[in-house]
């Protein structure tokens, strides 16, 4: 399904925006202490786990340049052909929606760099109605229970795997994460430590923001996370 495109304060929505909130505040009294112990938790999940055989192996879409992928992008995409060549999944997935000012999803520009490098047309599957990380999971954890699949590898960037690993556990399903190593930044940089900082932030969000609904007996923002 084609969405609109997204920005980030069009998806944030009342329940986000008292979580987000939340999430600045216990930050800020704890002196940045919450941020910095998830931080380490991102730092250590950047080596994934060794992949095993699996139904599907997912790529998390990652907002194009114009129309474009990006380098970090591309590299999710190359890491998951060369899995794909290893036999570890018979199936790829990429999964994402148009965000930012793309004329078309993450999905389907991802789907032509891995037709590119060789990837059959009928080993991939695109899923175009999501716009962040946890729709991509969200969305293709309906499509995969309706096809009788339950356990796929995950990939992403290295930075980017302590959060997805986050978000797709408390969705409930089954997987093992896989880095695309060469994606930048390079790692030990400014640039890397200023995204490892900054995915520290999101996955305390992401916690603080269970915490609240479950606080205030949320179904509905209940839903979205689990």
């Amino acid at each position: 399904m084609r969405r609109r495109n997204s920005n980030f304060l069009s998806e944030l929505g009342p329940g986000g925006l008292s979580s987000l909130t939340l999430a600045l505040v216990t930050g800020l009294l704890g002196l940045g202490v919450p941020v910095a112990v998830r931080m380490v938790r991102v730092l250590r999940r950047t080596g994934g786990e060794e992949p095993h055989r699996a139904d599907v192996i997912l790529v998390l879409g990652r907002e194009l340049a114009g129309d474009t992928p990006t380098p970090v992008f591309r590299a999710r995409l190359e890491h998951a052909a060369r899995l794909w060549r290893e036999g570890w999944a018979p199936e790829l997935v990429v999964s994402g929606g148009m965000t930012g000012n793309a004329t078309r999803s993450e999905a389907e520009a991802g789907r032509e760099v891995l037709l590119e490098l060789g990837v059959p047309a009928e080993a991939i599957g695109i899923e175009m109605g999501s716009r962040h990380t946890l729709e991509n999971l969200y969305n293709v954890r309906e499509s995969l229970r309706r096809r009788g699949l339950t356990h796929f590898i995950l990939v992403s960037d290295p930075l980017h795997l302590a959060r997805s690993a986050a978000l797709a556990g408390g969705l409930g399903l089954d997987f093992v994460c896989s880095p695309a190593l060469a994606a930048p930044p390079r790692r030990g940089s400014a640039a890397w430590w200023w995204r490892a900082w900054r995915e520290g932030f999101l996955l305390h969000w992401y916690h603080v923001g269970v915490a609240y609904s479950r606080a205030i007996g949320s179904r509905r923002l209940l839903s979205r996370v689990t």
